[in-house]
């Protein structure tokens, strides 16, 4: 699996960065944002590293798709899921995106207007 040493979330997902693990399997690592936005805020990465959504292809669709299946998992393990939960890809600066590693924000605990600044 394709990693790259100064990515903070490959260290995180290498175990030689610390982080608060939520769940890991073979390909997929779920931990807490480190500067939430809400109280539950947590952040789903792929161990592969892919610079962006931009940075996909085809056979990235399934992992892709198994990102999304943790997030419902977690939203339904950290009981967002009834009152409501956002993920969240950001891709690129203008977007927020600010680590160039693909992820998914699990955004949920309270109220979240929907508004741009």
């Amino acid at each position: 699996m394709e990693t790259h040493p100064a990515c903070v979330f490959c260290q995180i997902a290498n175990h030689s960065h610390p982080a608060k693990i939520y769940h890991e399997d073979e390909d997929i690592l779920a931990f807490q944002d480190t500067t939430p936005i809400a109280p539950v805020h947590i952040l789903i990465i792929p161990k592969k590293h892919i610079d962006s959504l931009n940075s996909l292809t085809e056979a990235d669709s399934g992992l892709m798709g198994r990102l999304v299946w943790v997030g419902k998992q977690m939203a339904e393990e950290f009981k967002v899921d009834q009152s409501g939960y956002r993920l969240v890809f950001n891709t690129g600066p203008h977007a927020g995106q600010s680590v160039y590693h693909v992820h998914l924000h699990l955004i949920g605990g309270r109220h979240l207007p929907f508004r741009f600044e």
